[in-house]
Formats: structure tokens, sequence, C-alpha cells
């Protein structure tokens, strides 16, 4: 988004959070006690069913907040709709069901945009305030720290197959759940113990946002067995069904990455991923009892995958 903007100045002295990084979300300081926290992001569908197509895309719009540790205050549609092939119900039930997960975490619709486009687009423009001393920002992990990562990964081979027509309705809603379970739970939670720096885990994969997080300034040493991966996906990887994104993702990063061994399904490390979980730096004291409570409130496939390391030849090592 940087390049884009062609060197526009968007400098501000409220601005703490702006284009310098590569942060999940914008945060302009409003006051001493509040600062406005934004984001926007669509995906297309990734299910057939319009209402959980609906919650799913919300899911993952609704993140960006909650990894910085905000609260979602308004939401707006952000919707590109094939009137000519669609009817008007289905616009509704996806609408329907990005409203149910705003609702979810205490906050509200308030307005939105449709244009017509060949391909169904949806997602969320959202703001959200934070203490501006309480931002949780994805660059600034302490050495020594532990990585938690709160969902499982597959889910970029996973929706790939969904939409080939190949997964049982059984896996379907199972991956349609994880997708559209929300990260205000986690987000939460982690205020409660010592963490140093959170991100959520999209379309950069697993490695992408984790060398977000390294900022080229330390390494972070993974526990490729320790890091979860839904089982359904293994036999569709095998079977080459694999997101371009992934691909991309793997070809960007190989220069960043140490393997120390090969890993059979090491593919699954540059994943793109879809709502995927919240990736936490925590302190190793309280990495247990985070985790804990994690699974405490359903959150069954968190799990410590890594630690923060001094800065080595390579930003990440598996």
């Amino acid at each position: 988004m940087t390049k884009a903007l062609g060197g526009l100045d968007c400098s501000d002295k409220n601005i703490l959070v702006g284009l310098d990084s590569s942060d999940d979300a914008a945060v302009y300081k409003v006051d001493d006690d509040n600062a406005l926290v934004q984001t926007v992001d669509i995906i297309t569908p990734v299910v057939d069913d319009p209402y959980l197509y609906g919650q799913i895309a919300a899911a993952n719009s609704l993140s960006d907040i909650f990894a910085m540790g905000a609260k979602v205050a308004t939401a707006m549609n952000v919707v590109g709709f094939d009137g000519c092939n669609h009817p008007k119900e289905v616009l509704k039930e996806i609408l329907e069901g990005g409203q149910n997960k705003v609702k979810e975490c205490g906050g509200v619709i308030v307005g939105g945009h449709t244009i017509e486009t060949p391909e169904m687009l949806y997602g969320l423009s959202v703001s959200g305030f934070v203490h501006p001393k309480k931002i949780y920002r994805n660059n600034t992990p302490k050495i020594g720290d532990v990585l938690i990562l709160t969902k499982p990964l597959g889910m970029g081979v996973l929706t790939t197959a969904i939409k080939a027509d190949m997964v049982d309705v059984k896996t379907i809603n199972k991956v349609a759940s994880i997708l559209s379970e929300l990260n205000y739970k986690p987000s939460n939670i982690m205020k409660r113990y010592s963490v140093s720096a959170c991100t959520d885990v999209t379309g950069f994969g697993l490695a992408g946002h984790a060398y977000e997080m390294s900022d080229d300034k330390i390494t972070i040493k993974f526990d490729f067995n320790s890091i979860p991966i839904l089982q359904e996906a293994f036999d569709l990887a095998d079977m080459g069904i694999i997101p371009a994104g992934t691909y991309n993702n793997k070809s960007y990063l190989k220069e960043k990455v140490k393997i120390k061994k090969e890993y059979e399904y090491e593919i699954f490390f540059y994943d793109a991923q879809t709502s995927g979980g919240l990736l936490i730096a925590v302190s190793q004291k309280d990495a247990d009892a985070l985790l804990h409570e994690l699974k405490e409130e359903g959150y069954k496939y968190s799990s410590i995958i890594a630690q923060i390391c001094e800065k080595e030849e390579k930003a990440l090592v598996i």
C-alpha cells in the first residue's frame, strides 16, 4: 500500500501507527486516553453458503482490530455483487452473516457501499478504539518470548479444495466453523499477560507474518512439529491442491528462512490463510497460563510454536 500511494505525504503528528510499518491497522490518537484504530479488508467467497461466507469475511476483516488489542466500535459493509446472476436474497444472507459477527464482538454496522462486479466480494471497513499506550504492534517481540498460534494452518489448501468441490460436507462445516471464529476472545485474554507483540495470520501465511514480526531485527526459531495443521489438509496437499498464493509466499521468503531439516509438509509454513489465528509473542513465564486459558475458552488448536532469539543470519528457522 505504501508503494501504491506513490510517495504522497501521509504524515500527521497524531498518527501512532501508519504507513511506515507493516502493521495490521492504522492508529490515530484522539486524546490521551483514546486512539482510533482503522482497517479494511475484502475477500472472495471461500464457501458456497452466503451466510457462512458473510461470517467468514467479517471475521477476517475484524481480526486486524483484535490483533492491535483494540475494541470494535463500528463497521461498514464493502460489497461487490453480481446482481445479474444472483438474487438479492443472496446479498441479504451475506450481510446478515457479517452483521452476526460484528454484533458478537460488541460492534455495530452503520452503513456501507455496494458496487456491481463480475465476481462476488465482501468485507468490512472497521473502526475501533484502544488506549494510545496499550497498542499491540506486530514487530516488537522481545528476545526470550515464545510465540503462540491460536488457529490451525491448512486453510489455504482446504478452501482451494472446497472451491473445486473436492471436500465433503462434514469437512466444509469444520473449516467454516474455524474460519468464522473471531479472534475477539484471544485478544481480550492476552491483555492479562506479558505480551510484547501480536499479529494475525492471513494471506502471507505463517512464514510471511512471522517475517514481518521479526522486522529483520531478531530470529524466530520454530518447532515445526508443534505448529497446528488441520488433519484434513494433508491428503489434499499430497494431491497438489495448493493455492498459488502459498507458492508465491514461499518464493518470496525463501532467502529469509533457514531449513534445518526436511519436513514432508513444509509447504504449510507458507500456506496463505483466510481469517487465521492470532500470533502472540508472550513471555515464557506467562506462556503456559495464556495457552491454558485460550484452550479453556475453546481455542483448542492453540499451541506454543516458536521462540524469539537474538538475530542470526536468517530471520526464520524451521
